[in-house]
């Protein structure tokens, strides 16, 4: 590459890292990934495809609405270089898309969008993939393999992102169950009490009582230790 091309480089991976520092977003991030793909190697559009909690993979982000619409076929078809790469969680090429045996519905409608090779790095961290990367050149041969490493690079650095968001928003959700559990508590503590006095029992008998009233009637332990404080629940109902 040459200076301007490596500034360019650089650039790039300084953008898609101040997008997972400053102000995350998702669908920024790969419009970016699929954007510095088209312009910084011989390619001529990008389309990536994300797996969701389903484990169902879906068009994340595309360099174009053509490139949209041939990754949605893909989906639909249950066929094409992202779907393999994704299963395969390996680079998927093909440099004469014209002369293939692959594919033999995606292929055509490729072909007739203008493009002769294709190509599809797995977005992946060690075990875990959730996605893959597709370039689509308007020439047939191949792709130059730095060009290629530059793009599976770019989609490195975008996979680490996601991954890394994923973990701190499941851990804050992780935190925040915590803690309710933990406030859920103090509110059962305080029914365990109030039941013990009325009730003249000891605290794990009042416990059990609380506990066995709850799951006979399929209730949260902390709605009905709410249910007690607030009067709406007597000891006799707790019996019954």
């Amino acid at each position: 590459m040459n200076g301007s091309r490596d500034a360019a480089l650089s650039e790039a991976f300084v953008e898609l890292a101040d997008t997972l520092v400053n102000h995350y977003d998702v669908v920024d991030l790969l419009h970016t990934l699929a954007a510095r793909c088209v312009a910084l190697t011989d390619v001529d559009a990008a389309g990536l495809l994300l797996v969701d909690a389903t484990q169902t993979l879906r068009v994340a982000s595309s360099s174009s609405e053509q490139v949209r619409l041939l990754e949605l076929f893909e989906v639909q078809h249950d066929e094409g270089p992202c779907l393999d790469c994704y299963r395969t969680r390996a680079v998927v090429a093909e440099e004469q898309l014209a002369h293939s045996d692959l594919w033999p519905r995606f292929r055509p409608v490729a072909l007739a969008a203008g493009f002769q090779s294709v190509y599809a790095v797995p977005m992946h961290l060690r075990d875990e993939v959730i996605g893959s990367l597709n370039l689509f050149r308007t020439k047939a041969g191949p792709l130059d393999t730095n060009q290629l490493a530059v793009c599976q690079a770019l989609a490195d650095v975008a996979t680490i992102g996601i991954l890394q968001e994923k973990s701190v928003r499941e851990a804050h959700l992780l935190a925040s169950q915590l803690q309710a559990a933990l406030n859920g508590r103090v509110v059962i503590e305080q029914a365990k009490g109030v039941l013990a006095e009325r009730a003249g029992l000891g605290m794990p008998e009042a416990f059990e009582l609380l506990r066995k009233y709850a799951r006979s009637r399929n209730l949260l332990l902390l709605d009905v230790a709410e249910a007690l404080i607030a009067g709406r629940l007597q000891e006799s109902d707790l019996r019954a």
